[in-house]
């Protein structure tokens, strides 16, 4: 089991793996690397009740590449 604070992803790509994630150490903004690049997300001050018990909602903002 995971010590690290957990947050719930909202907006972004459809196909995303998971929207339940670790952050450490719990901040602003999250980075997850998904496909050739990577999603950011920003915090909110909503709260999502999961099967995981209430989490941070972050909210999609942009996407950046991964340069080749």
């Amino acid at each position: 089991m995971s010590n690290g604070a957990k947050a719930v992803l909202e907006g972004g790509p459809i196909d995303l793996p998971s929207r339940v994630v670790t952050i450490t150490p719990p901040g602003t903004e999250i980075k997850v690397h998904f496909k050739n690049g990577y999603e950011h997300f920003e915090a909110t001050p909503r709260i999502k009740d999961t099967a995981e018990g209430p989490l941070r909602v972050y909210q999609w903002t942009y996407r950046t590449a991964i340069a080749e």
